[in-house]
C-alpha cells in the first residue's frame, strides 16, 4: 500500500506541534482506505473488527491498548497518547514501554501525543523511549463550540478533527458507545451526551461510519408513519418521556447513596489513609508557592 512507513513520522522535539489543517497531516493520512478508530471498550471484538477491513486500513489506537489486544497487533496501527498537566499520561505513568508491545514493529507507525486545553502539555520525544512521535494540539479546534466545563475525549477529538481534513478514506468508530462497563468508568471530565449527539448528527450526514449504530433516526421516522403528529409534537412528547424517566432514575439513584452511605465513609476514610501520589504531591507543593 502507499501509506506512510515509520520514518515518515520521524520528527524532532520541536514543541509547539504541527498546524492542525496542514498538507502534512493530510498527506500523512492518504493512502489509506480507511481509518479506524478503536476506543478501548468491552464491545471491541478485535479479530472482528481487523477482519471488517482491507490491508489499506489504518487503526488508531488510545492510550492504555493492553484493554483491547491481547498480543502484538500486525496491522497499520497508530498509538494517540493524551496529554495531562504534567506532559504525555503515558510517559508520566511509565506505561509507554509496556503499550508499545503490543504493537508489530513494522507495521507500528508511532505515537500521536494529543493536547486539547491550556493545561494540557507535551512531552518531549525523547521521553518516549525512542519511539517515533508526533504532537498535535487540537486546543483552536474545539474552543469555539465544545462545553466550556468539559475536555473532549481523545476519540472524539480525533475523529472530529480527521472527518474535518477531508481525507479520502473512510473513518470509522468501533466501541465508542460511551457507556460505562463493568471494568471501565467513563470520565466526568468529557461531555459524553454532547459528544454522542455530534458523532450521531456527522454519522447521519455520511461524514463518519459508526459500528453497532443504525443510521436512521427512528423518531425521526415517526412523523413519516404517522403524519396527523407533527415532528414538534413528536419532539416534545419524546422529552416529556424522557424527563420522566431521569426523574425516576433520580430516585432509585438517592435510594442507593442512602443505602451505600457506611461504603462511602470506608472509601472516603481509606482514601485519606493512602499515601499522595507524585502528581498530588507536586500539584500541592506549585499551589503553596
Amino acid at each position: 500500500m502507499s501509506g506512510p512507513d515509520v520514518n515518515d513520522l520521524q520528527v524532532t522535539n520541536a514543541i509547539p506541534p504541527r498546524e492542525i489543517n496542514s498538507e502534512e497531516w493530510r498527506s500523512f493520512f492518504l493512502g489509506y482506505s480507511h481509518i479506524v478508530l478503536v476506543a478501548n471498550s468491552d464491545e471491541v471484538d478485535i479479530n472482528e473488527l481487523t477482519s471488517r477491513f482491507p490491508e489499506t486500513t489504518l487503526f488508531i489506537f488510545f492510550n492504555k491498548v493492553y484493554k483491547v489486544l491481547s498480543g502484538p497487533f500486525m496491522r497499520s496501527a497508530i498509538l494517540v497518547s493524551r496529554s495531562g498537566t504534567l506532559g504525555a499520561n503515558l510517559v508520566k505513568s511509565g506505561k509507554v514501554s509496556r503499550v508499545v508491545q503490543y504493537f508489530d514493529k513494522n507495521s507500528f507507525l508511532g505515537i500521536i501525543n494529543l493536547a486539547i486545553g491550556d493545561r494540557e502539555k507535551f512531552s518531549p520525544e525523547s521521553e518516549f523511549g525512542g519511539v517515533a512521535v508526533r504532537h498535535l494540539d487540537l486546543t483552536a479546534l474545539f474552543a469555539p463550540f465544545y462545553p466550556k466545563t468539559s475536555l473532549p475525549t481523545s476519540g472524539f477529538a480525533l475523529c472530529f478533527w480527521l472527518a474535518n481534513l477531508q481525507l479520502p478514506a473512510t473513518i470509522t468508530l468501533a466501541g465508542f458507545s460511551s457507556k460505562r462497563s463493568e471494568r471501565y468508568q467513563v470520565l466526568d471530565v468529557h461531555d459524553w451526551t454532547y459528544e454522542q449527539v455530534v458523532l450521531r448528527l456527522m454519522y447521519r450526514r455520511g461524514k463518519i461510519d459508526i459500528i453497532g449504530r443504525e443510521r436512521t433516526n427512528p423518531y425521526a421516522d415517526l412523523a413519516t408513519h404517522f403524519p396527523e403528529y407533527s415532528p414538534g409534537e413528536i419532539a416534545l412528547t419524546a422529552n416529556e418521556v424522557l424527563s420522566e424517566r431521569l426523574v425516576n432514575l433520580s430516585s432509585i439513584v438517592d435510594r442507593l447513596m442512602h443505602v451505600t452511605r457506611f461504603l462511602r465513609f470506608i472509601d472516603r476514610t481509606y482514601k485519606k489513609l493512602k499515601p499522595k501520589t507524585r502528581k498530588q504531591r507536586r500539584w500541592d507543593a506549585m499551589e503553596g508557592k
